[in-house]
């Protein structure tokens, strides 16, 4: 009967580890599943999961019903591993400075001395 109940709150805290609650103010109690090990965000820092939105900015993640909040801290245990940025053209400042003394004589000035 001891380890019945020993098992009973064993799985009680378990299972509420993957919940938050409450929420936003004037949420109620809010459910809100962790984000998966990986996200990949657009060129806006939003991210949309299971009828919430989450909000990325400044290594912190905050989660909403609206994307227009109000926005919630997202306690770290239901943040990703990894942050990707798949809608950034990351390559746009690549090749910036290439043109930069075409037509110019390589040597610097005090080498013409």
């Amino acid at each position: 009967m001891k380890n019945l109940i020993l098992v009973a709150l064993f799985a009680a805290f378990t299972l509420t580890a993957c919940v938050v609650s409450p929420g936003p103010p004037g949420y109620g109690g809010v459910t809100v599943s962790p984000l998966p090990p990986v996200v990949v965000l657009g060129a806006d820092p939003y991210y949309y999961q299971d009828g919430y939105f989450y909000y990325y900015q400044n290594n912190n993640w905050s989660y909403s019903q609206s994307r227009s909040g109000p926005w919630a801290n997202l306690p770290r245990s239901h943040w990703p591993k990894e942050v990707r940025h798949g809608g950034r053209d990351h390559d746009r400042d690549r090749g910036r400075d290439d043109d930069r003394g075409r037509g110019r004589d390589d040597r610097h000035d005090h080498d013409r001395r």
